[in-house]
């Protein structure tokens, strides 16, 4: 039915309603488009579109396992991923090249003293990561504070007088003998700037301290020179050492290798380990009949033990069953002896004394004559001096001089007697 031929209220209506759905598709189409901008800002940023990317390349023998879009981790993290993977020409000294980007603030972690690019086995089947390690020390692999070239060194002179403190060194700064007197990052002051202007360098690399970073890569530490490398964009990117570990596949493979090699050895000692068991069943039943064959000794040996056990074992077993008649007799003999002995001893001892008692009666009866004649030892001294004289008298008189003469000898001559 057309239009014009409803009624006033009916058409009323129907605008109204009119009205209401097209409001409706709006704000319908209003949050469609809102929740597909949150969709994008929140993949945006989970996948680092906002953040700053840093550049790297890495060579590696092979590329069996790395793919484009793999995560690139540090200490566990995913902090990139792999944008490129090609081989190189020919007579190139490296085989592939693989390009990857590190997401702030992760590549701020990456300086010269020890941060590499590991290439580790992900799996069994082939599949490998990419691994970046952190350092602490050195100088930072890549800077976003721009990095100015100054081959007029007036200028950069006047910048600094301009802003005292603010300028400091991008590169390492030799003297003419290759010695290392100025390093990246030094503040230029007046006297280190006369220094290095006296050497007359081609050009000098600075940069404010005070300037703003900027929101890219801007420059990369060049090791072959010692100096920041200027970055042109989307061109250039930061070279890392790395460490290429074979995948866990051709790891299988050499150890499978290894086995087959070993197996030949594993069955010749598997054949020898056979006849050493042989050897061995031999030679337990060889012992088999040696404990049968020593069972006799061993009841010898108990029969021994139970005899030695008993009071006086050991005795009647080395002296045999007369044993005991002759110790008895032996010691009835001892005993006998000893008796006798003090019999004798005590005879000896009474003999002694009787002898004593007459060695002192004399002494007794000779103590009573002197006692009694005070002169009998002057009587018996002067006659034996007397005898003594009468000798020496004799020895003298020419008659008998001849029957006491002496032989000569060697020996001294003993001194005469005074009277």
């Amino acid at each position: 039915m057309p239009l014009q031929d409803l009624t006033p209220q009916l058409r009323t209506r129907l605008n109204r309603m009119e009205r209401a759905v097209g409001w409706f598709v709006f704000l319908a189409s209003l949050l469609l488009l809102s929740g597909f901008g949150y969709y994008l800002y929140h993949t945006a940023d989970r996948k680092g579109w906002f953040m700053i990317k840093a550049p790297f390349h890495i060579y590696v023998e092979s590329s069996a396992g790395l793919n484009v879009g793999d995560p690139v981790y540090m200490m566990g993290f995913s902090v990139g991923t792999i944008t490129k993977v090609v081989p190189q020409p020919p007579r190139s000294t490296n085989n592939v090249r693989v390009d990857f980007e590190v997401v702030e603030p992760y590549f701020r972690h990456l300086w010269t003293d020890g941060s590499i690019a590991r290439i580790n086995g992900a799996d069994f089947l082939g599949k490998r990561q990419l691994e970046v390690t952190r350092a602490v020390s050195g100088y930072a692999l890549v800077v976003t504070q721009p990095v100015t070239e100054f081959t007029n060194l007036d200028m950069l002179h006047q910048k600094m007088i301009a802003a005292p403190d603010h300028w400091q060194l991008s590169q390492d700064v030799f003297d003419a003998q290759s010695n290392l007197i100025f390093h990246a990052y030094d503040l230029l002051t007046e006297s280190n700037f006369q220094a290095i202007a006296a050497l007359q360098p081609a050009s000098l690399y600075a940069y404010d301290n005070h300037e703003r970073d900027a929101h890219r890569v801007v420059a990369s530490w060049d090791t072959r020179f010692h100096r920041y490398k200027i970055f042109r964009p989307g061109h250039d990117s930061a070279w890392l050492r790395s460490v290429e570990t074979a995948p866990m596949s051709d790891q299988l493979q050499d150890m499978l290798s290894q086995v087959k090699s070993a197996l030949p050895g594993i069955f010749a000692l598997t054949n020898k380990i056979g006849t050493l068991l042989d050897h061995a069943a031999n030679a337990t039943s060889n012992l088999n009949s040696t404990i049968v064959a020593t069972q006799p000794l061993v009841t010898n040996f108990t029969l021994i033990s139970s005899e030695l056990r008993d009071p006086g074992g050991p005795l009647l077993w080395a002296l045999g069953n007369n044993g005991n008649g002759q110790i008895q007799a032996a010691l009835t003999n001892v005993n006998a002896l000893l008796v006798n002995t003090d019999t004798n001893l005590n005879n000896l001892v009474a003999g002694i004394g009787l002898t004593l008692d007459n060695l002192a009666g004399i002494t007794s009866n000779l103590n009573v004559q002197v006692q009694s004649n005070p002169n009998m030892l002057w009587s018996i001294a002067k006659t034996v001096t007397d005898a003594d004289d009468m000798i020496q008298g004799l020895k003298r008189h020419w008659l008998l001089r001849s029957a006491f003469k002496v032989k000569a000898t060697n020996a001294p001559a003993s001194p005469k007697m005074r009277r």
